[in-house]
Formats: C-alpha cells, structure tokens, sequence
C-alpha cells in the first residue's frame, strides 16, 4: 500500500477526464436532440443486478400506463455498477443480467427498449459489452427454444442474448466510467 510521499509515486500526476455522469449527460443531449425527452435517474445506482431490473421495471409500467413520474415518451437514463451473486453456471455479466430481470419482468410491454453495457466493452469476463431487449425480446426468444426464466436463474444473459443475435460488441474502449443503461419508453414513431 502507497501512502503521500512514497517515493514509487514521485512524480505520478493522475487526472480525471470523465465520470458517469459526463456520460450520462452526453446520452441525455442525443435524445434531446431527437426530440426525445430523458431523465437521468443517478450515477450511481448500485444492488443486484437482477433487483435493479426488477424496480426499473416497475418504474417504466409507471411510465408507460400512467405517465408518471415522466410522460411517455421518453429515456432513462441510469449508471453505476451492478453486481451478481452467481447461482447458476451460465454465462453472464451485470448488464445483462440487468436486461434479462428487465425483460421478464416486463414481459412483452410493448414499445419499451433497453439497452444496458459496460463502458469498457466487457461485461463480465466476456469481450461483450452488453446487450439489447425489445419489446419483442421475450416472444422471439420463446419462438426460438430459448426461456427467460430459465436463463435468469441461470445467470446466462450472454447465452440468453446470444441466441437472438442482440448482444453488443464494441471491442475494449479503453475507457471505463461504469455500466452505462438507457431505457426509451414509447418512442415517437416506433411501434
């Protein structure tokens, strides 16, 4: 351990160029600039990934049916880092288990999009950054063979998103200003 002074740090100057928020600000300035209204709900959200896609679900049901807090349509737009208790043996990162717990909780609304990734490119111990979830995310992966649930309980996202060809790959960034997530809820236009 390094303290003030150490001579192996003479020298060392260490600058921040971007945080999670710079990122999110970013993403909330391109959906503006669409015409899309979005809300950055933290920085900093943190908990079970399977949890945080859970309450997020519960927060676009409010949205999409009651136009509450925010009137659709519109994003979200949330970082932090997530983590995952692995009880399975599949393959799997946080934002993928984020958009997996997503998916099945909301289970086929319609006109809901999500996107969830790992600023660096890698989520987990895979080169995949991420992942995709559409409405019809959960109906074209039962047409296929392929269970939500079972993949969940699993922790195998990466298998899960795989199949239906939805992962993001970005290739390491060589940057890292944690998970990055946007859910859009009833974008104009878009059925």
């Amino acid at each position: 351990m390094t303290k003030p002074g150490d001579p192996r740090i003479a020298g060392v100057e260490t600058r921040v160029i971007a945080k999670p928020q710079m990122a999110l600000e970013a993403a909330a300035k391109v959906a503006r600039a669409v015409g899309l209204p979005a809300h950055i709900l933290s920085d900093s959200i943190e908990g079970e990934a399977r949890d945080v896609g859970k309450a997020m679900a519960g927060i676009v049901r409010q949205i999409a049916v009651r136009d509450q807090p925010f009137a659709a349509p519109c994003a979200l737009l949330s970082g932090g880092e997530t983590t995952v208790t692995v009880r399975g043996r599949g393959r799997g990162g946080r934002n993928v288990e984020f958009l997996l717990s997503l998916g099945v909780a909301l289970d086929g609304l319609k006109n809901v999009w999500a996107f969830a990734g790992d600023t660096d490119g890698v989520d987990g111990i895979e080169e995949i950054a991420g992942a995709i979830l559409t409405p019809t995310t959960l109906e074209w992966a039962w047409a296929k063979g392929v269970r939500p649930k079972a993949a969940l309980a699993d922790n195998d996202g990466h298998s899960f998103f795989g199949a239906l060809g939805d992962q993001v790959v970005t290739g390491p960034t060589l940057t890292n200003v944690n998970d990055f997530r946007a859910v859009i809820i009833g974008a104009p236009g878009v059925e």
